[in-house]
């Protein structure tokens, strides 16, 4: 299933602030994105684990629906 957040907005976020776990609030993922922001995107590995997942539409939003365009 398809989630109703844009895959473009995601991927900017997961871009541009994504180490501070922006992408994640975005995506109604808040405990993860608060964890995400204390490790200021996981030393820089969380972020761009997360930057491919959304690339790649993998992502999934807080009701488990992936992210793609």
């Amino acid at each position: 299933m398809k989630s109703e957040k844009n895959w473009l907005v995601t991927l900017l976020l997961s871009i541009f602030l994504g180490e501070l776990g922006i992408d994640r609030f975005y995506a109604g993922r808040i405990g993860l994105g608060l964890l995400k922001l204390f490790t200021l995107g996981g030393f820089g590995i969380w972020w761009l684990i997360d930057l491919i997942l959304v690339a790649i539409g993998a992502m999934k939003d807080s009701n488990g629906k992936y992210i793609k365009d």
